[in-house]
């Protein structure tokens, strides 16, 4: 069972690298398909994308969960894609809830400024309306671990190291809830949202601009990467908010990150959206700081934990955190 896991994950990784265009992520790989919902499409916000999957896993007790966010580039995918994580999850006792979010142009369409506030602050609420469900569901609210892989591992990221986003004073119990995590395990992820750090990671970097909505120029001979660049200094505060390297702090959880290709900093990568030169430099950063960071990718030292699923199970299920996550 390990090594079919494993398989999966690096075939997934492979998968959600090949063929990237410049501007247009791919879709997310399929995985096999999984158990049926035991809540299926349970509204989270008004908006018809603001819904959700709920499994149930079989307990007496509250059950930790596992809160997945899929990939796509933040244009396409869907909330099925959690397949592949279902089984060893339901079967080790961790409930599994998957999100479906707003996309860059559902985000540009309902005036959200920038377009990338969209999925991520509809992540954040989807993680509060799972907590305010912790009696009726039967989960753990302390407990939620994040994981997706490519967009869907940044926004997961973004959860882990950002400020709880809870309101104490608000008249909606929803927003009251935190969005801090016990962890995060992801996929392929794009750890920095900041143009001139991919370019210096990764020379031939060509991803984020259509998160802060720019778009390329043709009659320039422009990718919508290089205005990215280029506007680089006019969206800092943006960069500073939405960009996991750039929140992290030393009361943040644990995470584990797992790429299918080992890093080559400063080179040219085959897939510079999904290289693990982002793991590399996010792991040195969670490190200056004393924050637990595992990385894993073909031949990678120290690593203990082979694929995703075994290090949220491990972390799920331990008696007790090793480092705090609380509100900061």
């Amino acid at each position: 069972m390990k090594k079919t896991t494993s398989a999966f994950c690096i075939l997934t990784a492979i998968a959600i690298s090949a063929a990237i265009a410049a501007d247009a992520p791919p879709k997310a790989p399929q995985p096999p398909p999984g158990p049926k919902p035991t809540l299926a499409d349970v509204a989270y916000g008004p908006h018809p994308k603001q819904v959700l999957h709920f499994w149930k896993a079989e307990s007496d007790k509250p059950t930790p969960v596992l809160f997945f966010i899929h990939g796509g580039g933040w244009v396409n995918g869907n909330r099925m894609s959690v397949g592949g994580l279902l089984p060893q999850m339901l079967k080790a006792g961790i409930s599994v809830v998957s999100v479906e979010y707003r996309f860059i142009a559902e985000a540009t369409a309902d005036g959200v400024v920038p377009p990338v506030k969209g999925p991520l602050h509809d992540a954040a609420r989807a993680l509060q309306f799972v907590r305010s469900k912790a009696a009726e569901w039967n989960i753990d609210k302390a407990r939620i671990g994040a994981s997706g892989g490519s967009a869907g591992a940044c926004s997961s990221l973004w959860l882990a190291f950002h400020d709880d986003l809870a309101d104490p004073k608000s008249s909606d119990p929803v927003a009251r809830e935190s969005t801090r995590l016990w962890c995060a395990a992801v996929t392929v992820a794009q750890t920095t949202l900041d143009p001139q750090q991919m370019k210096e990671w990764t020379p031939n970097s060509k991803y984020g601009g259509h998160a802060f909505g720019f778009a390329g120029n043709k009659e320039k001979k422009l990718s919508s990467f290089d205005v990215f660049l280029a506007k680089r200094d006019t969206i800092l505060p943006w960069i500073a908010e939405y960009s996991p390297y750039a929140l992290v702090t030393a009361d943040d959880p644990p995470v584990y990150l797992f790429y299918g290709t080992p890093p080559a900093l400063g080179q040219e990568q085959k897939d510079p959206t999904h290289t693990s030169n982002f793991g590399v430099k996010l792991q040195e950063k969670c490190k200056s700081v004393g924050v637990e960071c595992e990385l894993f990718y073909p031949g990678a030292p120290d690593v203990k934990h082979k694929t995703v699923q075994e290090y949220l199970i491990e972390r799920l299920k331990a008696e007790k955190q090793t480092q705090k996550a609380e509100a900061k």
